[in-house]
C-alpha cells in the first residue's frame, strides 16, 4: 500500500506535471525546428510569438465569455484558439514582410536574422505588455479538474491523492493531435514535401519549380499556429504572463538542441527531456521517499536537489552539456 501512495505522488507531482510542461515545449521548439530547418536562422522571437498568440486567446476568450458563449466544462480558449492562431499568423506574416525579407533579398548571413529576431522579440514583448499588461492573467473556465484528490481517494480508498487537470489533459490531448497532423502534412501532402524539400537544398527546389515565397509563407504560418497553441496550452495549464515567456525562450531553445536542431523528432523528445529533468531536479522527494523506504530510513529534509527558482538553470546546465559532448543533439545529422 505504501508503493502504491508513492507511485500516486510521483505520477501527481512529477509524471502529469513534467508529461504536459514536455508537451508544451515539445510544440514551442517544433516552432523554432520549423524556421532554423526551412529558413535557416534561430529565432529569438519564438517566446514572444508565444505570449502574442496566446494574448490573442486570451482576448478573444473574454469576449466570448461576455457574451454568455463558452464550452461547458471545456475551456473558453479551445473555442477562441483558431482567432488567436488567424492573428499571429497575419502577424509574422507581416513581420516577415516588412523585417525579414529583406535581409533574405540580400542574401544575409543567419547570424544577422539571428540580430533581427532579437529586435523582433523586444517589440512583441512590449506590445504584449502594452495590449494585456504585465501581470498574471487567469482565463480557465469549465471544470478545473478532470479528477480531484477528493475523488481518487474515495474511489481508491488510498491515503494519497492524485489531481489530473484539465488544463493538463487537454495540453497532452492536443499536442497529440498536433503532432500527428503537422508530421502527416509534412510526410504526406505535396505542399509539405515541397517544403523539405527547400529544407534539404534550396537551390534544387528552385529548379524544380518550387516557389520560396509560398515555401516561407505557410513556414511561419505553421509557427504561429504552434507558437499560439503551446502559448495558450502554457497559459491554461498556469497562468499568462508576458514575462514567463521571455523566460520559455531558454528551455524551447534548449528543447531543440537536446533532441537536433532543424529535426522534428528531436524538438519533442528534447521537450520531454528537458521538462523531467526540470521537475525531477527541482521536486523535494521527501514525501515519495517517506512511503518507498523503511521507516527508520526516512529523510528528514525535504530532499530537494535544487530550489524551484532555479529551474531554467536546470535547461541551462543540460544545453551546456549537449553543447560540449553532443552538439549536433539526439537525432544527429536528420533533418525535415
Amino acid at each position: 500500500m505504501d508503493l502504491l501512495n508513492a507511485l500516486v505522488v510521483l505520477m501527481n507531482f512529477v509524471v502529469i506535471p513534467a508529461a504536459a510542461y514536455g508537451a508544451q515545449l515539445a510544440l514551442g521548439a517544433l516552432g523554432v525546428t520549423l524556421i532554423y530547418g526551412i529558413l535557416r536562422f534561430s529565432n529569438f522571437a519564438h517566446g514572444d510569438s508565444m505570449a502574442f498568440g496566446a494574448m490573442c486567446t486570451i482576448l478573444f476568450t473574454w469576449w466570448f465569455q461576455s457574451m454568455g458563449i463558452t464550452l461547458g466544462p471545456l475551456p473558453t480558449a479551445l473555442l477562441a484558439l483558431p482567432f488567436g492562431i488567424v492573428i499571429t499568423a497575419a502577424v509574422m506574416l507581416g513581420t516577415d514582410r516588412a523585417v525579414y525579407a529583406f535581409y533574405r533579398a540580400q542574401k544575409a548571413k543567419p547570424v544577422i536574422l539571428v540580430i533581427v529576431s532579437m529586435g523582433v522579440m523586444f517589440i512583441m514583448n512590449g506590445l504584449v505588455r502594452f495590449i494585456i499588461g504585465p501581470d498574471d492573467q487567469r482565463f480557465a473556465d469549465g471544470e478545473r479538474f478532470i479528477i480531484s484528490v477528493r475523488e481518487f481517494k474515495a474511489l481508491t480508498g488510498l491515503k494519497e491523492g492524485l489531481a489530473f487537470k484539465t488544463g493538463q489533459g487537454i495540453t497532452l490531448i492536443t499536442a497529440i493531435i498536433v503532432v500527428a497532423a503537422l508530421f502527416w502534412f509534412l510526410n504526406r501532402t505535396r505542399t509539405g514535401k515541397s517544403m523539405r524539400a527547400f529544407s534539404d537544398n534550396e537551390d534544387l527546389a528552385l529548379l524544380s519549380g518550387i516557389n520560396p515565397e509560398r515555401v516561407v509563407a505557410i513556414t511561419w504560418i505553421l509557427v504561429a499556429a504552434l507558437a499560439t497553441i503551446a502559448g495558450t496550452l502554457y497559459g491554461l495549464d498556469k497562468s499568462f504572463k508576458p514575462f514567463t515567456y521571455f523566460q520559455l525562450l531558454l528551455p524551447i531553445f534548449a528543447s531543440a538542441i537536446v533532441g537536433g536542431l532543424g529535426n522534428p523528432l528531436g524538438a519533442i523528445a528534447g521537450g520531454f527531456v528537458i521538462a523531467f529533468s526540470e521537475v525531477t531536479f527541482t521536486y523535494a522527494w521527501k514525501k515519495v521517499l517517506k512511503y518507498a523506504l523503511p521507516e527508520n530510513l526516512e529523510p528528514t529534509s525535504l530532499v530537494q536537489l535544487l530550489s524551484t527558482d532555479y529551474k531554467f538553470a536546470v535547461s541551462f546546465v543540460i544545453l551546456v552539456i549537449v553543447l560540449l559532448f553532443r552538439p549536433t543533439g539526439i537525432f544527429a545529422g536528420k533533418a525535415l
